[in-house]
C-alpha cells in the first residue's frame, strides 16, 4: 500500500478486526469511565504509525490475517465475530505463531491509549507533558555527595 497520508493502511475489515484486538488488549473499564483502546480510536493512531513505519505493516497485517484465520478455524466468520470473552484466548494462541505481532501491537496500543488526554484526565493526571512546568526535585546539597567523594577512584586517567 502507498504511504499517502490520506489513504488508510488497512482495509475496512482489517481495521474492524484491529479495533476488536485493541479492545481485547485494553478493554473498557467495568465502571464505564474509561473506553477500551479500540473504542477510544487508538486504531487510527496505529494506522498513522503504519504509514510512518513500512517495516511494521506486514507484521500487523499478517497478524490480523492469522487471527482471522484462527477464528474461522474455530467456527467464527472472523476475529471481530468472536465473543469478547474468547478473544484473549485467540490472541494468546496466535502469539507463538506470530511472535512480532502482539508485542508490537501492545506497545503501540499502550502508547496511544495513555497519551490520549481523555484517559489521562480520567486517571487524574494532567493532560500535558511534564515540561515546561516540570516536576519538583529536592535540592542536593554538597553533604549528600560526601559518600561518593570518599570512594576509591573507579576510572583511569587519560595520558
Amino acid at each position: 500500500m502507498s504511504a499517502d497520508p490520506g489513504q488508510s493502511e488497512l482495509s475496512a475489515a482489517e481495521h474492524h478486526a484491529l479495533v476488536c484486538v485493541l479492545d481485547a488488549i485494553i478493554p473498557p473499564s467495568r465502571d464505564g469511565r474509561l473506553a477500551g483502546a479500540g473504542e477510544l480510536g487508538v486504531g487510527q493512531r496505529i494506522e498513522e504509525v503504519l504509514q510512518q513505519s513500512p517495516a511494521m505493516r506486514p507484521v500487523i497485517r499478517q497478524g490480523l490475517a492469522a487471527l482471522d484465520g484462527l477464528a474461522v478455524r474455530r467456527g467464527a466468520r472472523g476475529f471481530a465475530e468472536v465473543e469478547r470473552e474468547r478473544r484473549a484466548d485467540l490472541l494468546n494462541e496466535i502469539a507463538a505463531a506470530q511472535p512480532g505481532f502482539l508485542p508490537t501491537l501492545i506497545f503501540h496500543t499502550y502508547v496511544g491509549y495513555y497519551l490520549d488526554p481523555r484517559v489521562r484526565e480520567t486517571l487524574g493526571l494532567e493532560a500535558r507533558p511534564p515540561f515546561p512546568k516540570g516536576y519538583e526535585v529536592a535540592p542536593i546539597g554538597p553533604a549528600r555527595l560526601d559518600r561518593v567523594r570518599r570512594r576509591a577512584q573507579m576510572y583511569r586517567e587519560c595520558p
